[in-house]
């Protein structure tokens, strides 16, 4: 029978595989016929299959089946199959199936034992489709938020993920729609990706554009100052609080500056007039000085023809009177003269004081000059000493909150409104009277400094939380009557604070972070309060 089925393979021209030689002898053994063997061409096409959904699928990467996870398992199918092609295929296909979806692993269909889901995302992936349409639709939500929303990909790709949303949340979380999902995840990726290189490029542009602006300034004046705050604001804090207080200072000596710069330019073109005027004096004297020499050339003529006593009598006069007018017109313009080099000493040290006041504010100062509180460099120095005191306290064993250190952030409430409604001169003076109010009810210890435009922040050493939370609200509430006046008529201005403890070995940044949050959840609960974080 053995012979018989060689005959029969030669007869049919078939290769002597395994699955050809047990069908030729079942055909010559006259007992059941095993299943015929695949199509080589239909075979092929399922490998091509195959292999397309594995390149589309590996560099993808989802929730669970990571870039790293999906090498591994794919590296393991492939050792543990490499003697069966049927069964490599079988197991590719269910690994396939698993990523497709992002589920776990069959490990009876795949070979794979520990290469599963987690059992918390299992659970989830396993429970109820509306608990999965409202995750999704609170994710995508969130994701438009992020979303450019002057971008037009940007928007369409929105609006399908509320499709997507909707979907879920009336079918459930098929393997299609989770497809569907991870689809939108990596365009957003992509597009938020684009979004913080362009902010990148715009951060390295500013950055080339302050480094040709220091080039090419001939000083160091007040260019250079400006120069180093914004490599400052751009180098170490890109926060969006950071770049909103870098804003406002360079704002607010911006103008400043073109004040005093308008003053030196005003002195400047005082002091030409004068010297002009000077000029022109002594061109004046010049003038008398030529029409009296050529007086007393026809004085000397005329004594030269006098043949009588009366005749050089009436010269003499003449001369005198010629004599004295050029004294008078010599004495004013010495007056002037002395005047007017007073004048342009004191004009000249105008400028160089007005110079003087453009490099001093072009120095960065501890000090904010509106309100004489700290700035961001005063603050800097007084968190830097009061972090030290902190740890010294925690070496030495401190009890209770002896060596805590409470970060507060405050906020005046409506500052653009009152801007709007009293102007520029209004605001200015509410900030000054919110600080020296602030200042005169903290303790000496604390500290209180300007972080930029109408934000302000509170170190105070050896509080608690909670405490630090309990002062402040005290704070706002004494400021309920008028805090000053404004053109005869009152104006009442609140506060919205935020309080955070300080971590040791944090920097401020973290710590304003979350005072940030209080900050953000007192405004949107009412205003007028603190919340601690």
């Amino acid at each position: 029978m053995a012979k018989g089925a060689l005959r029969r393979l030669a007869q049919a021209q078939l290769e002597p595989t395994p699955e050809h030689y047990a069908r030729a002898y079942a055909e010559e053994a006259g007992g059941p016929l095993p299943p015929a063997p695949p199509d080589a061409k239909v075979q092929g096409q399922g490998w091509v299959q195959l292999v397309e959904r594995v390149a589309k699928q590996l560099p993808r990467g989802g929730r669970q089946w990571t870039f790293a996870r999906r090498r591994d398992s794919l590296q393991r199918v492939l050792d543990g199959s490499r003697s069966d092609p049927a069964r490599l295929q079988q197991r590719l296909g269910s690994l396939m199936t698993a990523w497709e979806t992002d589920q776990a692993a069959d490990p009876a269909a795949t070979g794979l034992e520990d290469v599963g889901l987690p059992a918390p995302a299992a659970e989830v992936a396993a429970g109820d489709s509306g608990a999965w349409g409202a995750i999704v639709a609170a994710l995508a939500g969130t994701l438009r938020l992020a979303l450019p929303a002057a971008e037009p990909d940007a928007v369409a790709l929105a609006q399908r993920l509320a499709a997507a949303a909707d979907a879920i949340a009336a079918e459930g979380a098929t393997p299609v729609q989770v497809l569907v999902v991870s689809e939108l995840c990596d365009e957003a990726s992509e597009l938020l990706g684009r979004g913080h290189r362009v902010v990148e490029r715009l951060a390295s542009l500013c950055h080339e554009l302050t480094e040709g602006l220091a080039e090419l300034t001939e000083d160091d004046g007040w260019v250079q100052g400006q120069c180093q705050r914004l490599r400052a604001a751009l180098g170490s804090d890109r926060s969006v609080r950071g770049l909103r207080a870098a804003q406002s200072l360079l704002a607010e000596t911006r103008q400043r500056q073109r004040g005093v710069l308008g003053e030196r330019l005003a002195a400047r073109e005082a002091l030409k007039r004068l010297i002009n005027d000077m000029v022109r004096e002594v061109g004046d004297l010049g003038e008398h000085t030529g029409r009296f020499q050529l007086a007393t050339e026809r004085h000397a003529e005329a004594i030269a023809a006098a043949d009588s006593l009366p005749g050089l009598a009436d010269v003499v006069q003449a001369m005198l009177d010629d004599t004295r007018v050029v004294q008078g017109a010599v004495a004013r313009s010495h007056e002037k003269l002395q005047a007017d080099q007073a004048r342009a000493g004191e004009l000249e040290a105008r400028v160089r004081a007005l110079e003087s006041e453009l490099k001093r504010l072009s120095d960065e100062v501890s000090t904010d000059v509106l309100t004489q509180v700290a700035n961001r460099r005063g603050l800097m120095q007084a968190f830097e000493a009061e972090a030290a005191r902190s740890h010294r306290a925690l070496a030495d064993g401190a009890a209770g909150d002896q060596a805590s250190l409470a970060v507060g952030l405050i906020d005046i409430d409506n500052f653009k409104k009152l801007n709007d409604t009293l102007g520029h001169a209004a605001g200015d003076q509410a900030l000054k009277a919110l600080a020296a109010a602030v200042r005169e009810r903290l303790r000496p210890v604390d500290h209180l400094a300007r972080f930029g435009g109408e934000e302000f922040v509170v170190l105070m050493p050896g509080t608690g939380l909670e405490e630090a939370r309990l002062a402040l609200t005290r704070l706002q509430r004494s400021l309920s009557e008028a805090l000053f006046l404004h053109e005869g008529r009152e104006v009442f201005v609140t506060f919205s604070g935020g309080v955070t403890t300080w971590r040791p070995g944090e920097a401020l940044e973290p710590a304003l972070e979350r005072a940030d949050k209080g900050l953000y959840e007192a405004k949107r609960t009412g205003k007028n309060r603190t919340c601690s974080v």
